[in-house]
């Protein structure tokens, strides 16, 4: 549990901060990737590495991971993420005057849809963004692990993976793919941000059990 919250903690303040401290999205697409890649790698071998709810669901699902032992990661997760958003806010406030406030009342580089969405895309759209990529991200993490696999060098996989969803989805939801990213994000981001955060929740589970359900049936062959 150690693990998964330090390794949520390296993912979303790798996210978050870069958001905040430099608003280039290209430079938060390649945080979040070097994020995930040294935090799998530095405690990986300990927890798997999860650092998202909806992989330790997704990986529950595919019969990768103890179901008693879920909501033990998921705790662990979305505390790792609640103390990464508040180190980030508690730097801000030392930022130029007003400076946590503006970010604040920017949506604290929630996830959102309709006028919180960067590119002003609709809640639709925005939830077969998070449901797809969710799924695909869950895809190349059982691909990559699975024991068949042995010439991979998983943990740089999935931080590139996770780099080109972002570089993929930040114009259209910020980018979730995982719900305690978002719900970190969206404490400090108001009540517009706490009143969309159901949907980046829910999309990403759902993704996250497609993979996990199909994963199987796609690309295992029983002997």
């Amino acid at each position: 549990m150690i693990a998964e919250a330090f390794g949520t903690f390296v993912l979303v303040f790798g996210v978050i901060g870069t958001a905040i401290f430099t608003d280039d999205p290209f430079k938060v697409a390649i945080a979040i990737g070097f994020a995930v890649f040294v935090a799998i790698a530095a405690v990986g071998h300990i927890s798997g590495g999860h650092f998202n709810p909806a992989v330790t669901v997704g990986l529950a699902l595919a019969g990768r991971f103890a179901w008693g032992r879920t909501w033990q990661y998921v705790l662990a997760q979305l505390l790792g993420g609640i103390v990464a958003s508040s180190v980030v806010f508690l730097i801000a406030t030392g930022g130029t005057d007003g400076f946590a406030k503006e970010t604040a009342e920017a949506g604290f580089a929630s996830n959102g849809f309709g006028d919180h969405s960067p590119g002003g895309y609709g809640l639709m759209a925005v939830i077969i963004t998070e449901v797809v990529l969710t799924a695909v991200f869950l895809y190349v993490i059982l691909g990559v692990t699975d024991p068949r696999n042995v010439n991979v060098l998983a943990p740089l996989v999935i931080g590139l993976a996770l780099s080109a969803i972002h570089l993929i989805a930040i114009p259209i939801s910020n980018v979730s793919v995982n719900p305690a990213r978002s719900i970190a994000a969206a404490i400090f981001g108001g009540p517009d941000a706490l009143g969309q955060l159901i949907v980046f929740i829910l999309a990403p589970l759902l993704g996250a059990a497609i993979a996990g359900l199909s994963y199987k049936l796609l690309f295992v062959r029983e002997a």
